[in-house]
């Protein structure tokens, strides 16, 4: 009976998170994603539902909807993985090759289920070995592999990253979802066998954590505004008198437009928002609030790119300069070495740094 209404639970509080953020954002992208994963999470606490571990009373059977219930398993790691691209890589459009690898990954999955259970239209016979090889362990390792991706691009820009709720929602990602599905993918696919007296110890353990997250998730919702941040960050930033208040932000704007702006200390190679935040002479708390809030700008690396580039575009475009080559310039404006500095060269103007100069000196001539 604890299995089954922490099932319930799990269920009600997954479809209440997924249904809350789509109404809020219902065009976002990371949005209807979420409502996908949440979907997929429903299918996966449904279909434990239906294991020979469940007490009989409350066992149920799936039937038909088994194939509906694999396809939802069998794609949250890749859509979370999607998830999390989306939401901290700043509204880069996904690689094309990882959507076609989660098709795959699904394809092999629908072909496994089918392989034992026979359908009228489609189903594949484990004959041989490399069938075996396809249909098991490289879907498989494909969802490892997805996991893994979704922890590595949510952490990897955590220092970056201006926004401080974001940077929160960073941690809770990685250890919590994150941790939680790469578990999940690790034991059910490598350590543990359906028919193992051990799977369904494991089932219960993690089922009950997943009904007390998203409980907690949504209990924190709906008092969202007491368990703000807001109150810890006054605490350790220094109070100033509303009259004033104006006066200390511009004095600060203008301390970065000094460093930053005209001595140029973003051409320095590996600048870090805490380096800045010592040239700048102020916590980097408030650096991070003042270039997220003020500037605009919502990763510290969008910044650099983009004093970077311009700074990069004047020097391809004086004729002065037409004999340095490339990669002096990419050095020069602070890149370590040419291929990010054309990544994101192309990324800002939509062509090569050469094909700027070329056009740029034939517009000038």
């Amino acid at each position: 009976m604890l299995l089954f209404f922490s099932q319930i639970v799990a269920i009600v509080s997954v479809l209440l998170l997924a249904f809350g953020y789509l109404k809020t954002e219902p065009r976002d992208i990371s949005a209807r994603l979420f409502f996908v994963i949440a979907f997929g999470i429903v299918c996966y606490l449904i279909n434990g539902m239906s294991m020979a571990h469940v007490d009989p009373a409350l066992r149920i059977d799936p039937g038909n909807w088994g194939v509906v219930l694999n396809l939802g398993i069998n794609s949250i790691p890749g859509l979370f993985m999607l998830y999390c691209y989306y939401v901290f890589q700043d509204g880069a459009r996904a690689p094309r090759w990882l959507i076609a690898l989660l098709v795959v990954e699904l394809v092999l999955d629908h072909l496994n289920y089918r392989s034992f259970r026979p359908s009228p239209f489609l189903s594949v016979q484990n004959d041989s070995t490399i069938t075996q090889f396809l249909l098991g362990p490289v879907p498989d390792f494909i969802q490892l592999f997805f996991a893994a991706f979704a922890v590595y691009w949510t952490a990897r820009g955590w220092r970056s990253d201006l926004v401080e709720s974001r940077r929160f929602l960073r941690w809770v990602i990685v250890s919590v979802q994150g941790g939680l599905i790469l578990m999940i993918v690790f034991l059910e696919n490598y350590l543990l066998n359906s028919a193992s007296p051990l799977y369904g110890h494991i089932q219960r353990v993690i089922v009950h954590v997943i009904a007390a997250l998203t409980f907690v998730m949504v209990l924190s919702l709906l008092k969202f505004d007491y368990m703000t941040l807001g109150r810890v960050i006054r605490k350790v930033t220094p109070f100033v008198p509303n009259e004033h208040a104006e006066d200390a932000l511009q004095s600060e704007v203008k301390r970065f437009n000094k460093v930053f702006r005209e001595d140029k200390v973003y051409r320095e190679h590996g600048l870090t928002i805490a380096n800045l935040a010592t040239k700048v002479d102020l916590p980097e708390y408030r650096l991070r609030a003042l270039i997220n809030k003020h500037l605009g700008y919502r990763n510290f690396n969008a910044l650099l790119h983009e004093y970077r580039i311009e700074d990069a575009s004047q020097m391809l475009a004086d004729r002065t300069q037409r004999h340095l080559p490339v990669l002096t310039i990419a050095l020069t404006v602070g890149y370590q070495s040419i291929t990010p500095f054309n990544n994101a060269f192309r990324q800002m103007k939509g062509v090569t740094p050469t094909e700027f100069r070329k056009r740029a000196l034939q517009e000038s001539s």
